[in-house]
């Protein structure tokens, strides 16, 4: 539940409580709708199977990039394409739950610098492009996942 639905909620409920001035308990007020998720993301990206494509198309372009490919060479690569598909399908709305460490645990200790970066986003890239993302999927993914860069770099 996003934080200003909380709010609209317990407002809700104390304006109720404010005007029973019966002290006639209260009927217990609806719960708050969930907020709708936006999956059209997600939708757009073919949902789940799409999402693996996606991610199995990054997996290759991260591999044949010696300079990336370093970064993962003591990774379980099942787990990082389970955990790369969960955060890609939660990101776009999807009905997944990433279940991974933070982007800065996940990261520390690598000293990740603004090119790896750089050079990550572009295998990132060619992998949409591969797998037939349009580039207006490809920009809306990539606005995703550029906030990261802060909780990625330097760690």
């Amino acid at each position: 539940m996003h934080a200003r639905h909380v709010v609209l909620a317990c407002a809700l409920l104390a304006v109720a409580a404010c005007a029973n001035t019966a002290n006639k308990p209260a009927p217990a007020a609806p719960p708050a709708p969930a907020a709708a998720r936006d999956d059209s993301l997600y939708r757009a990206l073919g949902a789940q199977a799409g999402i693996e494509k996606v991610v199995d198309a990054a997996l290759v372009e991260i591999h044949n990039d010696p300079h990336i490919d370093l970064f993962f060479a003591n990774t379980d690569m099942p787990d990082l394409r389970r955990l790369l598909v969960e955060q890609f399908c939660a990101a776009t709305g999807g009905p997944c739950e990433y279940t991974g460490r933070s982007m800065e645990e996940a990261h520390g200790g690598l000293n990740l610098t603004d090119e790896d970066f750089d050079r990550f986003v572009a295998d990132l890239v060619r992998a949409f492009d591969k797998a037939a993302v349009p580039k207006d999927l490809q920009q809306a993914l990539l606005a995703l996942f550029g906030p990261m860069r802060k909780q990625i770099v330097g760690q």
